[in-house]
């Protein structure tokens, strides 16, 4: 079986910073994009930051300028870094990849990592 794992959550001030880690075990052949989402309360599951296999990258509009995705593909880890972040920012954080193990290309999650912004 496939599991990623998250972490760095926790609890920062507002205009603080915090990054996230995620890294797969198990029999993973290749990867090809790697995500993070995020799901406030009461809210959808919403596509935070992507990055390729090739290393491009795509941020929500919200997010733009302060967080950083980047990818270890050595170590099949992906990571977002959080900077100048904001009260709004406070959701469960979940990785994602789009990778195959076995016959063919599949989405994982990570387990979901709380990040709480305070004012």
């Amino acid at each position: 079986q496939v599991h990623l794992v998250e972490s760095g959550g926790g609890l920062v001030q507002a205009g603080g910073s915090l990054g996230l880690s995620c890294a797969a075990s198990g029999n993973i052949f290749s990867i090809n994009a790697m995500g993070w989402y995020r799901q406030a309360p009461g809210k959808q599951r919403e596509l935070v930051a992507l990055i390729s296999s090739l290393g491009s990258t795509n941020y929500a509009e919200s997010v733009k300028g302060r967080f950083t995705i980047s990818r270890d593909n050595t170590k099949n880890a992906v990571y977002l870094q959080m900077s100048s972040l904001k009260p709004e920012d406070t959701a469960v954080y979940y990785c994602n990849y789009n990778a195959r193990s076995r016959d063919y290309f599949q989405n994982f999650w990570g387990q979901g990592i709380q990040v709480t912004v305070s004012s």
